[in-house]
């Protein structure tokens, strides 16, 4: 098991948020029509794991075009032009195809021209991974005034009808954040990243990558997740993670404003996160009606909170992720003064 802790040292250039923005499919599916695909009993999806709704990308839809929403509305929201873009990291584990990457595309068409850009995958864990670069990449590189950092994936695409306690938890969205530098002592106290590849068979899909000209079998694309044991792995590292955030930068956990988690399971994420010792004003659920949209959920969560006055200047914020890997993270930031505010979308 690796772990990786990233803190901000003396000294170091502040680096935080300054917009975010966010982008989802038009195309709504209850969990009533779930129910009826994948054969269970309407109500069973809801009880069982708290998502009344998610959305679906139609097939004109693609990870790339979401990122696209996502990102203009980050940069709106910064409001920085592409131009002053440094870099582009995206992250996606349901790329539209292995080449070229999405960053690269997502580059290409915003106009961010003079960027670096290029993918990452951490599966739902990747974007604070992502992040985690775009601020080592502020840090380091002082021409280098804004960064911005997209996550988006369309699960939709990976999940089997057949399987009910898979099929009914994932949706597709997108999520972006543009990062910049901020005031001493705002923006991203630390970062912690984890990953176990011992149990990289807990979570596995996606096209085979072919390695003969004989076709791949039916069905072998659909994602598979050993639930039960994911399960296990959430309720053992949230406390860790929670606590050795707060005892890293010294503070008590009444004194975090907002938990924002990866939104693997909304019943899950709440339980969790009562049990770690937080109220439920403190959470930041988006699952319920996006469902579980991959490492976009987080950068989502982030913006509607935003969006909806929730999150202002000097909240302490706690993001917590999980993902294939299995890999986890967590970041610890101040909302800074410089960061955009704007009314709610519709």
């Amino acid at each position: 098991m690796a772990v990786f802790v990233s803190p901000a040292s003396a000294g170091r250039t502040e680096v935080g948020v300054l917009g975010t923005g966010s982008s989802l499919p038009e195309r709504r599916v209850s969990s009533d029509e779930v129910a009826d695909v994948v054969g269970v009993e309407r109500g069973w999806i809801t009880e069982r794991i708290g998502v009344l709704e998610r959305r679906f990308s139609t097939q004109d839809e693609t990870s790339l075009d979401l990122a696209i929403g996502a990102a203009r509305a980050a940069i709106d929201a910064a409001g920085v032009s592409p131009t002053e873009l440094g870099a582009v990291v995206l992250a996606t584990s349901t790329a539209d195809r292995p080449v070229p990457g999405v960053g690269a595309q997502l580059q290409g068409a915003i106009g961010a021209h003079g960027a670096a850009a290029f993918d990452v995958n951490a599966a739902c864990a990747g974007f604070l991974a992502a992040c985690d670069i775009g601020r080592g990449l502020l840090a380091t590189k002082p021409h280098t005034s804004h960064v911005l950092v997209v996550a988006s994936d369309t699960y939709s695409r990976y999940m089997n009808p057949a399987d009910h306690r898979t099929y009914p938890l994932f949706g597709d969205g997108a999520g972006a954040v543009v990062l910049g530098r901020v005031p001493e002592g705002e923006g991203i106290f630390s970062v912690e990243l984890g990953t176990d590849g011992r149990l990289a068979h807990y979570v596995s899909g996606g096209p085979q990558i072919p390695r003969s000209t004989a076709p791949a079998p039916a069905g072998d694309h659909y994602l598979k997740m050993a639930g039960r044991e994911i399960a296990g792995l959430v309720r053992e590292k949230f406390p860790e993670l929670v606590n050795d955030a707060a005892k890293e930068r010294g503070i008590t956990l009444g004194e975090i404003d907002h938990v924002i988690s990866h939104q693997a399971n909304p019943r899950l994420v709440t339980e969790v996160a009562r049990t770690a010792g937080f109220e439920p004003e403190q959470l930041v659920i988006t699952g319920d009606h996006l469902g579980n949209t991959g490492a976009a959920s987080i950068p989502i969560g982030l913006d509607v909170a935003v969006r909806d006055g929730r999150i202002r200047h000097g909240d302490t914020i706690l993001m917590i992720t999980f993902g294939a890997g299995m890999s986890w993270g967590r970041m610890l930031m101040q909302w800074p003064s410089a960061a955009f505010s704007c009314p709610s979308r519709v």
